[in-house]
């Protein structure tokens, strides 16, 4: 496979070009989607999260996924930097997995194995060595993988947080901690509100000249955010917080594939907001060939993410949403976070 190789600023993706077809235009709609946090949503959730039930429902995501998709959901270009490689795994009907490679030692490490035959897959092809398994949290779509690996792969650890019931956790980590993988180095960072134990894992880029990469599981995707299943609104703003303090120029590698939709929902709430339109032509471009949306920047996702923009007078303006007197700005800025929330989740992309 032939890697896709970013320097400098130009590792971002241009949002405009590509575009729409000549004569296209691009017609977002919307319709009522089940509110995931009504009882039976949230019943729901409790059956998936944690009972068996929950794995066996993960199982027949899987077959399901293999037999749609032989060759995964979306097209994928490995990234390469001067002594290492990421390769994004299209996994289940629209999660990714990510092998890191450090091409010195073909010693490799494994962001959320949704599918472990796909993963095996990869690792087989790239011809590595598997040492370790980062874990972003613990629902079956990012862990079901973990066991079938761990006993192919003697040697290989499982990472993750201790608050939440990671399949064959080897290694608990804690906020900050970091953890080596060859020439590697990944820091995990303390990300609560999706799962009471979510964690995110940046990969630190100085040692080959490139920009952090940051491995963000169900925190944050491409113009959206996970849902707040076990934090409040004030507990996941925290945690966004906490990720864009990287820096613009890291790289996002999110958990699932959900660019099309949240970029159609954002340009609902901002209708004259040009990188996010520039963007949404882009992804629709993308999606047509199938092709993956990853990565993006930290920086450009400010430009257009609504769950990174509730400092911005313009959306709170369009949610009809303004700051109280005396009420402090944070707080303020969780109260906007919430109602987008609210928002998404009575949205649906057709």
């Amino acid at each position: 496979q032939s890697c896709h190789r970013p320097a400098g600023q130009g590792v971002n993706q241009e949002p405009g070009r590509g575009g729409l077809p000549e004569g296209v235009e691009y017609i977002p709609t919307r319709k009522k989607a089940k509110n995931p946090m009504k009882p039976v949503g949230v019943a729901w959730y409790n059956l998936y999260a944690r009972t068996r039930l929950g794995y066996l429902f993960y199982q027949r995501q899987v077959r399901k996924a293999r037999e749609r998709y032989p060759h995964g959901h979306s097209v994928a270009q490995p990234y390469c930097f001067p002594g290492v490689k990421i390769l994004p795994i299209p996994v289940l009907s629209n999660n990714y997995s990510y092998l890191v490679i450090d091409t010195g030692s073909s010693q490799a490490a494994v962001i959320d194995p949704s599918d472990p035959l796909a993963v095996q897959a990869a690792i087989e092809e790239e011809g590595v060595m598997l040492k370790a398994i980062f874990c972003t949290h613990k629902h079956w779509d990012h862990s079901g993988g973990n066991e079938a690996l761990c006993h192919k792969h003697n040697s290989c650890r499982v990472y993750g947080s201790a608050l939440d019931a990671i399949p064959q956790l080897t290694n608990p980590l804690a906020d900050r901690e970091k953890v080596s993988v060859g020439s590697l180095t990944f820091e995990a960072l303390a990300t609560p509100g999706h799962t009471v134990g979510h964690m995110v894992y940046v990969l630190d880029g100085v040692p080959f000249g490139s920009p952090p990469c940051l491995f963000s599981g169900d925190l944050l995707f491409l113009a959206g955010c996970g849902r707040p299943f076990e934090g409040s609104p004030e507990t996941m703003l925290t945690s966004l917080d906490v990720a864009m303090g990287l820096g613009e120029d890291t790289l996002l590698w999110p958990g699932h594939e959900y660019a099309l939709e949240c970029l159609t929902f954002a340009s609902l709430l901002e209708l004259d907001n040009s990188a996010l339109e520039q963007k949404l032509q882009w992804a629709v471009q993308q999606r047509q060939e199938k092709r993956s949306t990853c990565p993006s920047t930290l920086g450009e996702e400010q430009t257009y993410n609504p769950f990174l923009r509730t400092h911005r007078p313009e959306l709170q303006e369009a949610l009809g949403l303004w700051q109280g007197r005396g009420e402090d700005p944070d707080a303020f800025r969780a109260r906007v976070l919430k109602e987008v929330r609210r928002r998404k989740d009575l949205y649906q992309a057709t």
